[in-house]
């Protein structure tokens, strides 16, 4: 059972509802220590007073402003829990509007909100179904760890999920980073959507979505571990230079459905080049050959009709 990471209520309208906090991810990743390398020492960081030159325990340590250098204004944990916010101890919704609508950038971090107790069941399960059934996501406000936040509530599976959210002012503007003026030309759109239709899925499980560097590194661990020989190192394709774009794009399209197990016959055809006409190449010696084959038969008729008539 993961630990709460923090206890209060969801407040929408009049209706509260009592929750927990919990964290809806878990993290995987080999975390390392730091050490000394002559004697294998731990190296650990240690809280030291500046004035007094001398380590300090952590019962000893606050929390303070800096107003100036030789002025601290002493903040407790008292003073942090009783803010005077509506957002201290609840999560207050603000609004209700379609997902399409929240701009994925900045959706952060996912909890996962807990009824707290009996008295929370039934209000819990009246917002979990109401946000299910509208297809729409709460935003809301809430206070924590020394700042206001904002947050998106949605329902996964049975339960409701709270979304850390950035504020509007804390995405950068991308203008200055967008490279300069191109022409893409039709084909090469159709091609790239060839490519992703190749590449789409239903669902992301596979192995194609498992981290692989941590398996990696836990392979050196044991190698290490068991003195034995470091595992090879793949070798990895030096990225070619795009020279011919739909060259690519159609290289990409084969190789995809490769991967994937699929035969050439399967492979989908690439947009075709279009002439000034409009119209494919294919479709152009269609055209001519059947213009040759009308003017025959008008050739026909003609030669027909200049024929003497029998007597």
């Amino acid at each position: 059972m993961p630990r709460t990471i923090w206890s209060g209520a969801i407040s929408f309208g009049l209706v509260t509802v009592p929750i927990n906090v919990v964290s809806a991810t878990e993290d995987h990743s080999i975390h390392f220590h730091q050490y000394h390398l002559e004697d294998g020492g731990r190296i650990r960081t240690r809280k030291v007073c500046e004035l007094e030159d001398r380590e300090v325990g952590q019962g000893e340590v606050g929390k303070g402003y800096e107003l100036t250098k030789t002025q601290v204004i002493p903040i407790s944990e008292d003073e942090l829990r009783d803010l005077p916010l509506p957002t201290a101890k609840s999560i207050e919704i603000e609004a209700f509007v379609p997902l399409e609508s929240v701009d994925p950038i900045r959706i952060g971090e996912g909890y996962y909100l807990q009824p707290s107790g009996q008295v929370a069941a039934k209000p819990y399960k009246l917002l979990r179904q109401a946000l299910a059934r509208s297809a729409k996501v709460a935003v809301a406000k809430y206070a924590w760890s020394g700042r206001e936040r904002l947050g998106l509530l949605r329902v996964r599976d049975d339960v409701i999920v709270l979304h850390a959210m950035r504020w509007p002012d804390e995405i950068r503007d991308p203008a200055e980073l967008l490279p300069p003026p191109v022409e893409i030309s039709q084909d090469e759109i159709d091609g790239a959507l060839a490519l992703m239709d190749t590449m789409t899925r239903d669902d992301l499980e596979g192995e194609e979505f498992r981290d692989t560097y941590t398996d990696a590194l836990a392979q050196v661990i044991e190698a290490k571990q068991g003195d034995k020989p470091l595992p090879e190192v793949p070798q990895a394709e030096e990225p070619g230079k795009v020279l011919d774009l739909m060259a690519a794009l159609t290289e990409s399209v084969s190789r995809a459905k490769a991967s994937r197990g699929e035969t050439e016959a399967d492979v989908h055809d690439m947009p075709k080049k279009k002439t000034a006409a409009g119209k494919t190449a294919k479709e152009t010696p269609a055209k001519k050959s059947a213009s040759k084959t009308t003017a025959a038969k008008k050739t026909t008729k003609k030669t027909a009709a200049r024929r003497p008539r029998s007597a």
